[in-house]
């Protein structure tokens, strides 16, 4: 049996990994192992700023990456969360009755997609305005550029 609160929190927590959908699918999930390839790159992202700060363009096109997939894995922990006991249980434990006990939610299923909606949509936005100051900063430099 596949528990609802327990795939949220996999997808809240341990999203940008994978873990949800090795939870709910097993080892052969293709979208479990390929989840890790954006957060590195954004982790590698995170590393280029601290290394040569902020105005390298390499780390402005990186690190959304992470924030992105952040955001990504918070929205599937929301739409689990939110999910109705019967589709749960129809989705995910086939052999069960659309009622059974893994598709419920309980307080600690509201904690997980309540959390989800705040770091989400939180990272959501830090990393679409990290990305758009970027831009627009390289544009109006090249934009001087060619004035000169």
């Amino acid at each position: 049996m596949k528990s609802k609160t327990v795939a949220a929190w996999l997808a809240f927590l341990g999203g940008p990994l994978g873990l949800h959908c090795f939870y709910l699918r097993g080892l052969g999930s293709t979208l479990g192992w390929l989840l890790p390839i954006p957060t590195a790159l954004g982790l590698y992202g995170i590393e280029r700023v601290r290394s040569y700060g902020v105005d390298d363009p390499w780390s402005w096109l990186l690190l959304p990456l992470l924030g992105f997939t952040i955001a990504g894995c918070a929205l599937t922990a929301i739409v689990y969360g939110l999910m109705t006991p019967e589709k749960w249980n129809a989705r995910y434990n086939a052999g069960a009755a659309a009622d059974a006990p893994a598709g419920r939610s309980s307080w600690l299923t509201i904690g997980a997609v309540v959390l989800a909606l705040f770091f989400g949509s939180t990272i959501l936005m830090a990393s679409i305005a990290f990305s758009f100051q970027r831009y627009f900063e390289h544009q109006i430099a090249e934009g001087r550029k060619i004035s000169q």
